[in-house]
């Protein structure tokens, strides 16, 4: 079972992106952040025409998740419980037995912002979500673009980002208290080399090729299914082709 995360920054608009990607890598499942699109008019014909099912939960010009798959899926939350709150940035489906939790995390904005603390309260909300539905022997995924880089290697330059809301010491505390939860990080658990990013920002136009990258996109998986995790791997093609989006899919595969 291959699974990839992948902000598309606007589904619509890079839906030949996403055909591309889809036939190159064959995912099984592919979890997508910042649709941008109300469910009414989300593109479902385009996937269902690549023969992958598709569940969404969006909004108008922001915000937006969905979960295309190869397999079977059944919508288990649109936000979290107890009402619609956030049901844009929270979709939680089966994927034939494997459950997996979709999220678009807050970006924060500023440290001295208020949506800053929202972000941290987001977080441990999320972390609170996990303990009333599962334990950390269920085989679970956690993906999706969680607007945290983990790490100093997960930033092109820690030295000055530190007060950047996505690198602020107190988001990177707030995003492992979630992970101690039980998950463990698939892509470092296959690799250890600095300099792998899954975002480069499109206001830098040599990003790329500057090496300027941030690892904010993650599959998390709990141990008992990141033991069956033989690889992961991010796929620059896509950042690299034609109008595409300021983040690149990470994938991993699963023998189950």
């Amino acid at each position: 079972m291959i699974v990839a995360t992948w902000n598309v920054n606007s589904v619509r608009s890079r839906m030949p992106a996403i055909a591309d990607f889809l036939a190159d890598q064959r995912p099984d499942v592919l979890c997508m952040q910042e649709t941008k699109v109300t469910d009414e008019d989300f593109p479902a014909e385009g996937f269902a025409e690549l023969d992958y099912e598709v569940a969404f939960a969006g909004e108008k010009s922001y915000n937006g998740v969905a979960i295309a798959s190869r397999l079977p899926i059944k919508v288990l939350h649109r936000g979290f419980p107890g009402g619609e709150a956030d049901a844009s940035r929270l979709l939680v489906a089966k994927a034939g037995r494997i459950p997996i939790v979709n999220t678009y995390v807050p970006q924060g904005k500023d440290p001295k912002d208020e949506a800053f603390q929202h972000k941290l309260d987001w977080l441990a909300r999320l972390r609170a979500f996990f303990d009333e539905q599962w334990t950390p022997r269920t085989r679970l995924l956690w993906v999706g673009d969680m607007n945290v880089a983990p790490e100093e290697r997960d930033v092109y330059a820690p030295e000055r980002l530190g007060n950047h809301p996505d690198f602020h010491p107190d988001a990177r505390a707030a995003f492992a208290e979630t992970v101690a939860w039980g998950f463990v990080d698939c892509f470092r658990q296959h690799n250890d080399e600095d300099g792998q990013y899954t975002f480069y920002d499109y206001r830098d136009t040599q990003s790329v090729e500057k090496g300027h990258g941030w690892r904010v996109d993650h599959i998390m998986a709990t141990k008992p299914l990141a033991r069956l995790c033989t690889r992961a791997w991010i796929d620059m093609a896509p950042r690299l082709g034609d109008k595409p989006s300021d983040h690149t899919p990470l994938l991993a595969e699963f023998e189950l």
